[in-house]
């Protein structure tokens, strides 16, 4: 018999055995760490959300105030004198 048949002749026998009596808080328990779990991913996802739409109005106002677009004046040109 090779490595692979014994193991799986042994999950068999597992499998076909009995089984383990299971607690009855269990159930309730992963319920409610569920429940926590998912209020968390709401909550952080909420503030992500918050976070980037501040970002962007943030950015919008800075680029209104500024024009970053603009090209600034050059300081470098001579004076026009005596046109």
């Amino acid at each position: 018999m090779s490595a692979p048949d014994r193991k799986e002749d042994r999950v068999r026998q597992l499998l076909e055995g009995p089984h383990p009596v299971v607690p009855a808080w269990l159930a309730a328990s992963a319920a409610a760490r569920g429940d926590r779990l998912m209020r968390r991913r709401r909550a952080l996802r909420r503030a992500g959300w918050t976070l980037l739409c501040a970002a962007v109005v943030a950015f919008t106002v800075w680029a209104l105030l500024t024009h970053p677009w603009e090209v600034p004046p050059s300081g470098v040109s001579p004076p026009l004198e005596g046109w």
